[in-house]
């Protein structure tokens, strides 16, 4: 049902633009079901980036993607960012061609590299944008684009450094339904991975992508976590996924793959957590009420990802582990949670009180009253 009357909801078009990392795409697609959910004849088009994740899960949500060619600065390799301002101009023609067919009500811009030609485009046009803020160090490109946005949806306070005061609203960070209704069971979740439900089990993820440090700490102790009994769902991230599952695949007791396509069901077999630390696992770890041993991304943002373990931290809601002492202590870490019911229990209570459930309603609903008025 419409919230407003002034557009007919089958008029309403929305480009939802940006990826990356899952970070950026599964905020993206929560919040298209929730307008799609209160909107139900809206019609939503992706914007991404070729060759990145979301050329594959934005389909895999039943919604349709056109890829840009574009790719962010790299900094290892000043030579291959050569042909980066060509990449830019092509991105925005196809923006263009994009924008003129389909003719979006508005724009949705959830960071990464798609999300910039978009939005600016679409702001020199006169449509609406909205953007999402996952981290509490914005990114430049929403940056960039905040003064001329819409409105601008973060989660957590002192966003007023990146952007206009006016425009912000603290709606905390759209966490997957699939994660937030999850009624799945741990004897059913462990049997999904093949794992025995009456043994302790650890799950470690480090993005998408993969965490270096993480993984070769992991692969370095493999063998204490199965003298103590523990298992092990790994999800290694596809950089060098090849390597570690060579590691792991005689081992019993181990699930590994490049990447978990239902993370509901991990959190379910899960007692304890590894994790990185950013805006989007933490958010998900909350609403899941996992014990969690932290090892924060040391080169993100203003080392953002060490605050936002910290926060927790402070709370007793989790343990961080610096990244340059993952190899050493990591796994002794995390092993101690695992044998200790009653910490788990303390973290568990703790988390959960930082969870969030329905972000991508409160920033859906804002974003249809907007474009409607």
């Amino acid at each position: 049902m419409s919230l407003n009357n002034n557009i007919s909801n089958s008029s309403l078009r929305f480009l939802i633009a940006g990826g990356g990392t899952g970070g950026h795409i599964f905020p993206a697609i929560a919040i298209a079901n929730a307008i799609k959910k209160m909107e139900p004849n809206a019609q939503i088009l992706f914007v991404g980036a070729k060759g990145k994740m979301e050329m594959d899960k934005v389909p895999q949500a039943g919604y349709n993607i056109k890829g840009l060619d574009i790719a962010g600065f790299n900094r290892s390799s000043l030579l291959k960012n050569i042909s980066l301002p060509f990449k830019l101009i092509k991105s925005f023609w196809q923006v263009r061609n994009i924008v003129n067919e389909f003719k979006p009500t508005a724009a949705i811009g959830v960071g990464g590299y798609s999300s910039f030609p978009v939005l600016k485009l679409c702001q020199s046009k006169g449509i609406k944008t909205f953007i999402h803020e996952s981290n509490s160090f914005a990114g430049k490109s929403n940056i960039m684009l905040g003064k001329n946005a819409t409105k601008i949806f973060v989660a957590s306070d002192g966003m007023e450094k990146f952007f206009p005061k006016g425009k912000i609203m603290i709606t905390g960070n759209p966490v997957r339904k699939s994660i937030v209704d999850s009624k799945v069971d741990r004897k059913d979740a462990t049997a999904f991975f093949n794992l025995n439900s009456n043994k302790k089990t650890v799950l470690i993820v480090g993005g998408s992508l993969g965490a270096k440090s993480i993984n070769e700490a992991i692969a370095k102790d493999l063998n204490e976590f199965i003298k103590n009994d523990i298992q092990l769902i790994w999800q290694t991230g596809k950089t060098t996924a090849e390597h570690f599952i060579a590691i792991a695949k005689d081992k019993k007791g181990i699930w590994i793959n490049a990447f978990i396509e239902k993370m509901e069901m991990a959190y379910a077999a899960a007692d304890v957590v590894i994790s990185r630390s950013g805006a989007m696992s933490v958010a998900e770890l909350c609403v899941a009420k996992k014990p969690t041993v932290f090892v924060p991304f040391p080169f993100a943002a203003e080392d953002h990802q060490t605050a936002n373990a910290q926060s927790l931290v402070n709370k007793n809601a989790a343990v961080l582990i610096k990244d340059e002492n993952a190899k050493m202590d990591l796994v002794n870490t995390t092993i101690a949670l695992a044998n200790n019911v009653s910490a788990q229990q303390t973290m568990r209570d703790a988390i959960a009180k930082f969870a969030i459930v329905n972000a991508d309603e409160i920033i859906a609903k804002e974003i249809i009253l907007n474009v409607e008025q």
